[in-house]
């Protein structure tokens, strides 16, 4: 008889038990038991829309915790979910018992054999790990889904993972030798073939319904993910236990550690992109491309891409990888396509495949105006808009999937919907987001009822409701519509025999919950931070760490501490969890987002390099505003947000008097800076001071734009800029009053103060800038921007500045033309030489470089046009992504140190330390070139606008 489990919440009776459990967890496990609030609000979501709150989290360290963490949990008669890295779309990811976070200790390589092409892994260990491991032997592991670089091992064997490679390799269930499992109960077995591992009975129940199993599956499918695959354990198919385990999503057992098969690296990469008339002209193509080997066959359309450089002509594309040049031209020949592009470089690979892993984030975003239902007259809703999994990634048999694209977008324009399909064509898995309603009871309502129809048009076409990431709650109450009542009801047969008390995910697979219970919008306000952090869909980009990362900048508190309240999604999610003052409560003086935001160095990564363009350092700007809000409240505030977040409004009254001031006991401390910290140096005259004595009878150009930093602290680069930008044939001036972009009040969430700042500034740069344009401002944001009729350039040294004037002034004024007019008018250093000097030729250096782009550059304004001018100038190299760690005010705070040391040391000193010895070291921020002199005082850094500068003075 199954046991009534407790799910239990934290009121009343429930805070009882909820301290017992986490008492008696903490006297059996070696690792870590957290029952906090925020631990919780952590793991309420994964990357799907639904939402369950668990009691508390377990961090195992071995199997033995494992073990008796199940055992502990029995006791209470509460259930347990097993979590990678929390990716998962369909919520199998979550639930309202204990968690066990498997990324903190459990994920280990334990054994990587070459000759055997064999790994043993723990199932935290994340899939980048692995392949980099396994890579100087030339193989890896075959499935690869786009989620590698955070993905955990664990999770791929729960969800059947498989990724862009499967046509070649695989899904995760082809590639597993054995699994080390716990049931429920405590029991520990390896699951293998031959019957290896099946708890008493299973073998009998199979055998009992051999029929059943050999005629209850879809024919011809690659991508068969749904429902258990009983029909591993088939006597003609090995009687496979792990096999029969992998996609499971952690209902049957709990891995603790897995054998697994490597594969081959290709020894000549190729990539061959097909272009192609549009989708369905793809899709009927892609099985044509089966019997030439390729290693990939991946579709999306010009919906997704949205203007990608380096694709051929079409409106619809195949990325076809391929082993070797013959595999290539065969592969061509055969393709009936209108545009080719053959690929032989990685970094031109990297950048393609990019824009693949990157789409089920970009697919979340809608882009403004057209519809995304294809066809003529499209029938979806105009304007841009945000769309979300719940439909994610059906498959059908490769040779019917562009049949099925067809009548999936009519689905579409019957229920005015809109989505943007892409994924494994060659699989004949398609992925989706689509713009749900899921915030009213209509829209929930309309999401059923596609999700059933979308589930009867699928099941018509032969196919799998769920070809990847498995079918949790989104999927699998509609399982008897593919396997009908009789192999559901074995599903639940085997399950009892597993889990008899059916502690293990309750609700996944087996008498599912409802597809449109638990959602993580229900009760969530429509607007305000909750709102906007609900835009992050949990796909964890975020997380990445090592090598694999690449040039960005996202996320570098989460980079040094390993935390996931210190990523991008953990702080969104614990936002989200504030707005809904369940879990987290308090409302905007919560101090859990408090703790989590403290370490946000605000460097606008997550705006370019989260996939849905999640904005942390705005969002931090917001709560601190409202978390200090109040004559009382504001003498709370930390007094470097009076000094250092006021540095403006003090170096324009005090000047150079601040240095004596700093030098008085204890001024570091009454100021708020650490010990560890020295302040910077007020130079002894001011750059507008130099500018205001020197004559000029050029006719102004531009405007350059005199930061506080540039102006009172490094004002040698306004003189090399100056000095350059004339060499360069154009006239400078300034603003003809004192201006400020805001920034030091911005980022320490002094809004309305921000706010005054900003409009005294428009006061004065109207005039300059112009009234009116011929522009609409749209081109505020990086590469390509629009100036006002009449008016002139303003020039900015100071990325950070340059990126406040961009994005935060006309969102805080979105009221006022002005501001857009000004944002529209923003350049960098680079931008105005390129787009006003586009004939003059800069020194050559021919020198090598070493250094950062600014984080806020990088995620704000590009750096095209500043690697062009390096090029031109013979500055050769590339510069290190990251951010410096110092971020303003933040690496001068107490209790920031260690974390603001270690984002250096993450990408940007060890850059220096590798550089060649003459190399020019470029740091065009402020607080870069302050973090270098202090971390590594043997470099020197400068501004660009510096060394161009000694380049014409030489």
């Amino acid at each position: 008889m199954r046991r009534a489990l407790r799910h239990p919440g934290l009121v009343g009776t429930h805070q009882e038990h909820a301290r017992e459990l986490a008492a008696d967890l903490r006297s059996a496990v070696a690792g870590d038991v957290d029952f906090s609030v925020t631990a919780r609000a952590l793991t309420s979501m994964d990357a799907s829309n639904y939402r369950r709150v668990p009691v508390g989290t377990v961090a195992p360290r071995d199997a033995d915790d494992v073990a008796a963490a199940l055992e502990v949990c029995r006791a209470h008669g509460t259930p347990v979910v097993a979590r990678g890295a929390g990716t998962s779309i369909g919520g199998q990811a979550t639930g309202t018992g204990v968690v066990l976070d498997f990324t903190r200790h459990m994920n280990e390589l334990v054994l990587l054999d070459p000759e055997a092409r064999t790994a043993v892994v723990q199932p935290g260990l994340v899939l980048d790990r692995l392949r980099e491991a396994a890579r100087p032997f030339g193989l890896t592991f075959g499935p690869d889904p786009s989620t590698h670089s955070r993905c955990t091992l664990g999770g791929m064997i729960g969800n059947n993972a498989c990724g862009a490679h499967s046509v070649a390799w695989g899904t995760t269930a082809d590639n597993v030798r054995s699994l080390d499992v716990v049931r429920y109960r405590g029991e520990r077995l390896t699951a293998g073939p031959d019957g290896r591992g099946a708890p008493p009975g299973l073998l009998d129940l199979v055998d009992d319904r051999l029929a059943l199993l050999r005629t209850g599956y879809p024919a011809g499918l690659p991508r068969r993910i749904s429902g258990y695959a009983l029909d591993a354990l088939l006597p003609e198919r090995g009687r496979d236990v792990a096999r029969s385990l992998c996609g499971s999503e952690g209902t049957l057992g709990v891995v603790t550690e897995a054998e697994l098969r490597l594969v081959p690296l290709p020894a000549e990469r190729i990539l061959v992109v097909l272009g192609y008339a549009d989708e369905s002209a793809a899709a009927d193509a892609a099985a044509g491309l089966l019997p030439y080997g390729p290693l990939t066959v991946e579709g999306m359309a010009e919906d997704l891409v949205r203007g990608a450089e380096g694709l051929p002509r079409g409106a619809a594309w195949l990325f076809c990888e391929v082993d070797g040049e013959d595999a290539a031209s065969a592969l061509v020949r055969a393709a009936d396509a209108v545009g080719t592009a053959v690929v032989r470089d990685p970094a031109g690979q990297r950048a393609l495949w990019r824009i693949r892993e990157d789409a089920a984030g970009t697919a979340t975003r809608m882009p403004e105006g057209g519809s995304l239902t294809g066809g003529a007259g499209g029938g979806g809703r105009e304007g841009g808009g945000e769309a979300w999994p719940g439909w994610e990634d059906c498959a059908v048999p490769p040779a019917r999937l562009g049949a099925y694209l067809r009548e999936f977008r009519s689905l579409l324009k019957e229920f005015r919907l809109r989505g943007t399909p892409y994924g494994h064509f060659g699989d004949g898995c398609v992925h989706v987001r689509i713009d749900f309603d899921l915030w009213t009871e209509p829209g929930v309502r309309d999401f059923r009822r596609f999700s059933e129809a979308v589930a009867d048009l699928v099941v018509a076409h032969g196919g799998s409701l769920s070809g990847e990431h498995g079918d949790g709650k989104a999927r699998a109450e509609l399982l008897p519509k593919m396997y009908g009542d009789e192999l559901v009801a074995l599903f639940g047969e085997v399950k009892d025999l597993w889990d008899p008390d059916g502690g293990l995910n309750p609700g996944m697979l087996v008498r599912p919950e409802p597809l449109d219970s638990g959602l993580r919008f229900t009760g969530l306000p429509l607007v305000g931070l909750g709102r906007q952090a609900a835009r992050c869909v949990g796909v964890a980009k975020c997380r990445v760490d090592g090598p694999s990362s690449g040039p960005g900048v996202m996320c570098p508190s989460y980079r040094a501490t390993g935390e996931e309240k210190h990523s991008t999604r953990g702080r969104a999610r614990l936002l989200h969890e504030m707005a809904l003052g369940e879990t987290v409560t308090g409302g905007p003086r919560s101090e859990e987002v408090h703790e989590a935001l403290d370490l946000c160095l605000s460097c606008k990564g997550c705006r370019s390099d989260c996939p849905v363009g999640v904005d942390m350092a705005a969002y931090k700007a917001e709560f601190l505003d409202g978390y200090y809000a109040g004559p009382l409240r504001a003498l709370k505030r930390p007094r470097s947000h009076w000094t250092m977040g006021g540095l403006p409004r003090w170096l324009d009254l005090f000047g150079r008097g601040l240095n004596t001031a700093m030098r008085l006991p204890r001024a570091a401390r009454l100021a708020g800076v650490t010990p560890e910290r020295t302040m910077p140096r007020v130079a002894r005259r001011s750059f507008v001071s130099w500018f205001g004595e020197r004559a000029s009878d050029r006719v102004p150009a531009l405007t350059l734009w005199p930061d506080t930093f540039t102006d009172h602290l490094a004002p040698e680069v306004g003189r090399a800029a100056v000095r350059v930008l004339e060499a360069a044939g154009l006239g400078v001036a300034l603003p003809p009053g004192r201006v400020c972009c805001g920034l030091t009040y911005v980022s320490t969430g002094r809004l309305d103060t921000a706010r005054r700042v900003m409009r005294r500034t428009l006061d004065v740069m109207d005039q300059v800038v112009g009234g009116g344009g011929d522009g609409d401002g749209a081109g505020a944001g990086a590469e390509g921007v629009g100036l006002g009729r009449g008016g002139r350039p303003v020039v900015v040294l100071e990325p950070s500045c340059a990126a406040t004037l961009r994005t935060d002034l006309p969102e805080l004024l979105p009221d006022d033309p002005r501001a857009t007019r000004l944002a529209a008018s923003v350049r960098t250093f680079a931008e105005a030489l390129a787009e006003l000097a586009p004939d003059w030729a800069p020194p050559r250096l021919d020198r090598p470089v070493a250094g950062q782009t600014h984080c806020h550059q990088h995620a704000v304004l590009g750096d095209t046009a500043d690697r062009r001018l390096r090029q031109q100038a013979g500055l050769e190299g590339d510069l290190s992504g990251g951010c410096c760690g110092l971020a303003g005010n933040f690496g001068f705070e107490p209790g920031h140190y260690e974390v603001s040391v270690a984002c250096a040391e993450d990408q940007l000193l060890p850059a220096l330390r590798t550089a060649e010895r003459d190399a020019v070291v470029l740091a065009d921020g402020f607080s870069c070139r302050t973090q270098i002199a202090h971390l590594l005082p043997g470099r020197h850094p400068r501004h660009l606008a510096e060394v161009l500068a000694e380049a014409l003075d030489d």
